[in-house]
């Protein structure tokens, strides 16, 4: 890290402690992710989220990747070739396609940061075909990515602010979409499970 009073730069070793931080998050969390995902979906969500990151920190002591973009890559590699249902594919573009976004670089600043997360939300939103407002991840990633720029801690509590937003909402996208009305009043999984990963990112940047 450099000096307090110029951007941080964040390096391998960042990134790594980011996903390891996601991870003991997606673990102590899992049964409250499933519980959400039992209202509106398919039960599964904390379930698979805790085998995909288990794989994730796995993967990461075996073979440690050199560069940030490498490290997360890896990692979206991982989630989906271990995670059933909608949320590893989802979940595995989010992360490869930031981390392809960072390129080769050894160290990045916060802004590049940013600039490839909301690469790897497109790309996302693509996939799913979901938008704001849809009741989806999205719904926590995108303003988590617009309060990047201001900092980590704002761009966790946009996130959360995000999630809890999907509670009045009507599902558009995913399995919750089939219950129609029934949707509304019953936060979203995944957009619960992205503030945790962007809350882990938060918590990293403020170790």
């Amino acid at each position: 890290m450099s000096e307090q009073d110029s951007e941080p730069v964040l390096d391998v070793d960042f990134f790594r402690r980011w996903l390891t931080t996601a991870a003991a998050s997606m673990e102590r969390e899992a049964d409250h992710l499933t519980q959400l995902d039992s209202a509106i979906g398919d039960a599964d969500h904390g379930s698979n989220l805790q085998r995909g990151f288990r794989a994730v920190t796995g993967a990461l002591e075996k073979e440690p990747p050199a560069t940030p973009g490498a490290t997360l890559v890896l990692a979206g590699r991982q989630l989906i070739s271990t995670v059933g249902g909608a949320s590893g594919p989802l979940y595995g573009t989010l992360l490869r396609r930031t981390g392809k976004a960072l390129g080769d670089s050894a160290e990045v600043t916060p802004a590049q940061l940013a600039e490839a997360l909301g690469a790897g939300v497109a790309a996302v939103a693509q996939l799913g075909g979901a938008k704001a407002g849809d009741k989806t991840m999205i719904d926590a990633l995108e303003p988590a990515v617009a309060a990047l720029a201001t900092s980590f801690a704002a761009a966790s509590a946009a996130a959360e602010e995000g999630a809890v937003a999907t509670v009045p909402l009507q599902a558009r996208k995913g399995r919750a979409s089939y219950l129609g009305e029934r949707s509304i009043g019953h936060q979203d999984p995944g957009a619960t499970s992205s503030a945790l990963l962007i809350a882990a990112l938060a918590a990293t940047a403020g170790e």
